[in-house]
């Protein structure tokens, strides 16, 4: 356990941005007693234990709790990351490891493991786009149809998916090989990252899953470009095959250019850069492109496109349905399973609360929703 409080404690520290000496003041014992305890050279008192926990805003278990790891997660390089976002980096890694250890419990214990289905394609010298064709026929999405709900294609493919929020800077998700029992995906559902972009990021990380599986590893010094861009190559031909862009693209000759991107965007669920991207590799255009939409879209419809921000037809001029929001890249398989579990009474309510990670209050609450419908 020792060994335990003090990765926790690290972790849990760093996260603050206290120094040793600091924390150590802040809980009302020796810099040196600290010390002890985070490189576990000792056993930490219970009076100790408690002084540190509400020091850090924690709970006692949070310290005390074993810490899995992921040798197979597929992650961005923390190289150039600060001792904040280091630990930041390494709070992620836990919850989606307590997290992927939930989710196959509970599989297992319901005996609904859904295997996983693209195994077997991306093995040869296939481009990214063969192979996101190859995807798309396996999963069986007919050539001109778009996703409709990227979460569920995936999880039926055997893909575990999980949401979460984080600040990290430039984080927009993590892969999990399958020698961890995944294959799994997390997404950053931050309200900063455009729900265009939290699916062009899972479609990223299938890529990675597909073209790169044999290449993870948990403690990522540097990002490889080329696996980078080829799994941004995979996620835009998987999201919007070619064939299918040309014909959308053609059927838009008549609008002004800048709805044409919007048009295309919103029929593919993508991100406008997504569009614009397409346009350069087919040689319709250069990478000045980008600057040159961000000038047309303000002179339309004079408005600066912020930072992150995806640029949308004004509803009085378009007939399309509203831009994306959070419910159209939700997840849910892991909230069926606890429904079930809860309901032959396999896990109780307090455990159940655990594994969705809200509290039990919320819990009974969500209970009661499902009993509203038969």
């Amino acid at each position: 356990m020792t060994n335990n409080i003090g990765v926790n404690l690290r972790r849990f520290r760093k996260l603050k941005n206290y120094t040793q000496q600091e924390l150590a003041v802040k809980a009302g014992i020796s810099r040196v007693a600290y010390r002890n305890i985070e490189t576990g050279d000792s056993e930490p008192r219970p009076f100790n234990l408690n002084a540190l926990a509400l020091a850090l805003g924690i709970s006692v278990f949070d310290l005390t709790e074993q810490v899995p790891k992921l040798e197979s997660l597929r992650f961005r390089s923390h190289k150039s990351l600060t001792a904040r976002e280091k630990a930041e980096r390494e709070q992620i890694s836990l919850e989606v490891a307590t997290w992927l250890q939930d989710f196959n419990e509970l599989e297992e214990m319901l005996d609904k493991r859904v295997p996983y289905q693209l195994r077997s394609i991306g093995k040869g010298e296939s481009s990214p786009e063969q192979v996101a064709e190859e995807a798309r026929e396996k999963l069986e999405i007919p050539c001109k149809k778009c996703i409709p709900d990227i979460c569920e294609l995936l999880e039926k493919a055997g893909v575990k998916i999980f949401l979460l929020k984080s600040k990290l800077n430039k984080f927009f998700g993590l892969s999990v090989g399958e020698s961890d029992d995944g294959p799994a995906i997390a997404v950053n559902t931050d309200d900063a990252i455009p729900v265009e972009r939290r699916i062009f990021t899972a479609a990223h990380e299938l890529g990675h899953i597909i073209l790169h599986g044999d290449s993870y590893v948990s403690d990522q010094i540097k990002e490889n470009d080329e696996q980078e861009d080829e799994a941004n190559r995979f996620a835009g031909y998987f999201l919007m095959p070619r064939e299918s862009f040309k014909i959308i693209w053609e059927e838009n000759r008549g609008l002004h250019w800048v709805d044409s991107v919007l048009h295309t965007k919103r029929r593919f669920r993508v991100s406008y850069k997504t569009v614009l991207k397409r346009l350069i590799d087919m040689g319709r255009t250069d990478n000045e492109i980008y600057k040159k939409f961000n000038n047309s879209y303000r002179l339309r419809y004079h408005k600066k496109l912020k930072y992150k921000e995806e640029p949308d037809l004004p509803e009085k001029k378009s007939e399309e349905p509203s831009r994306l929001d959070n419910a159209d890249f939700m997840e849910d398989r892991l909230n069926r399973l606890v429904r079930e579990a809860v309901e032959i009474d396999l896990i109780s309510i307090s455990r159940a609360a655990e594994i969705l990670n809200i509290s039990i209050m919320e819990m009974r609450n969500l209970i009661r929703e499902w009993e509203m419908f038969v």
